[in-house]
């Protein structure tokens, strides 16, 4: 029987070609220090932002990374690594260091999320985790906080558990969806691994294996007369099932308890509309309206639009596998590179897609705010060792199009600008403790108070700035002209 492992501990998860350009470095002797950014191309869901999501994921990964045993038997048996390299191998821990933005924070494309800084078998490794993990998590957080806004800023609970990409997937779209906003998770595993509170009424079947839905209903509200939500669609919403959750909650009402009931079938606005009636009249004012089945935000939107009385929504396909986006566009690229003399220099990917073309150098994101604290612009500066860029209270700059093209903008710092890049991992140690999942979440929620309106539309929202500066621009044209000067 196959041993079990720890997926994301293992340095196993990573692309193959990782592994054999990791041995090219290690026999050439080009296990340079090297620096990587990652970034994403564009906005999932056509949206105007994106919530970064997955870096504790990321951190408790690399903190533990290594080849098991198990391993490096498996790579010894593919006859393809030098016995020298596979003992190399065996020791490997990521040494490195990594800035990161806080998690939860509203990211923008183009600009680096996080930066590595260590050799390039390292930095090599570790792309294929690290995509995995951010790319997947931030695209649920971001479904997740436009569900969020999507319901008025109101309750909304994950239960895609059994619609989820497996068993990884699931855990990590509960935590994601956490992030971004939902109350709580189905998920009982991602409650005790994450401290999600966890939700749940009841399923159909509970209320099949009674005589009738009275009875059903009865019975769970005498187990958990504080916690009782009643599937009412099971056989027919307003012909019976409402008229029995009627009659219990009238029970539960008498012994100072509230209830709510759930719609999971049929037109949520009409039904809503009709139960919320049926409720009030029978005296029941206080009583919760749960409503799911296949719920995105733009249902979601259009149901709130119209005023629907729904209390809480239940939101599980759609949100944990992504819906009609299926990834987040995070890549990995290297921005720097030790040379022969060991000095590091700056280098650019170019392409004919200008979009594909990379900004060079290791960088620092400034958030650039108007005199009110509301966010205008994210600038990309320099931030190498030799000195860094900084973007100051007062002054008066000038930014660039990420393009290096015409475009720019002037701009007179009337309120602090905020560096987004923060060092989290340093030599491999880390620099201090991490925040909770509940203080990620609040600060998701605030950081996307900071933005106008016109950026959270759903449809057809305001693009945001991301800009370059001057220096930054100066270099990449520089680099740009000495690679095309050479064909």
């Amino acid at each position: 029987m196959a041993a079990v492992h720890d997926l994301s501990h293992s340095a196993l998860l990573t692309d193959f070609y990782s592994l054999t350009m990791a041995q090219g470095y290690w026999k050439q002797n080009r296990d340079r220090k090297a620096i990587f950014e990652m970034f994403f191309r564009w906005q999932p869901f056509g949206g105007g932002y994106a919530i970064f999501a997955g870096l504790g994921t990321l951190l408790d990964s690399l903190a533990s990374l290594s080849f098991s045993d198990e391993d490096i038997d498996y790579l010894k048996s593919l006859s393809f690594f030098e016995d020298a390299f596979i003992e190399y191998l065996k020791d490997f821990r990521f040494s490195g260091s990594l800035w990161a933005m806080d998690e939860g924070t509203v990211v923008f494309p183009q600009e680096p999320l996080i930066r590595i800084e260590g050799s390039l078998i390292e930095c090599q490794i570790i792309e294929g985790m690290l995509l995995n993990i951010i790319n997947f998590q931030s695209l649920i957080a971001t479904k997740a906080r436009r569900v969020w806004i999507a319901s008025g800023k109101g309750s909304f609970m994950e239960f895609g558990l059994r619609r989820a990409q497996g068993p990884d997937g699931a855990l990590s779209a509960s935590r994601a969806t956490y992030i971004g906003g939902a109350a709580g998770t189905s998920n009982t595993l991602a409650g005790k691994i994450f401290g999600i509170p966890v939700m749940g009424t009841m399923a159909h079947s509970w209320i099949m294996s009674f005589p009738s839905e009275e009875d059903a209903f009865g019975a769970y509200a005498e187990m958990y007369p504080d916690k009782s939500v009643f599937l009412i669609d099971t056989y027919d919403t307003l012909k019976s099932g409402i008229f029995s959750a009627i009659n219990v909650g009238r029970k539960l009402k008498a012994r100072g308890k509230n209830f709510g009931v759930r719609l999971d079938s049929g037109d949520i606005q009409y039904l809503s509309t009709e139960v919320r009636k049926l409720l009030n009249n029978a005296g029941l004012n206080g009583a919760t309206i749960t409503a799911s089945n296949d719920l995105d935000e733009s249902i979601i939107e259009t149901l709130v639009n119209a005023g629907v009385p729904v209390d809480v929504w239940g939101v599980g396909t759609r949100l944990v596998t992504g819906g009609n986006d299926a990834a987040f566009t995070g890549v990995y690229k290297m921005t720097s590179c030790e040379n022969a003399d060991g000095r590091m220099e700056p280098v650019m990917k170019l392409s004919d897609n200008p979009e594909k073309t990379t900004n060079p150098g290791p960088k620092q994101v400034w958030r650039i705010k108007d005199s009110q604290g509301a966010a205008l612009a994210d600038v990309l500066a320099l931030d190498s060792a030799d000195g860094a860029e900084l973007i100051e209270l007062g002054y008066r700059y000038r930014f660039w199009h990420p393009s290096a093209d015409y475009r720019h903008f002037y701009h007179i710092t009337e309120w602090q600008p905020q560096p987004l890049l923060k060092k989290h991992i340093a030599d491999g140690k880390a620099c201090g403790p991490q925040p909770s999942l509940k203080e990620i979440r609040a600060h998701s929620a605030a950081d996307l108070d900071t933005f106008d309106s016109t950026y959270k539309r759903r449809l057809n929202p305001h693009v945001y700035k991301v800009s370059i500066t001057e220096k930054l621009r100066d270099l990449k044209l520089e680099l740009i002209k000495s690679h095309l000067g050479d064909l």
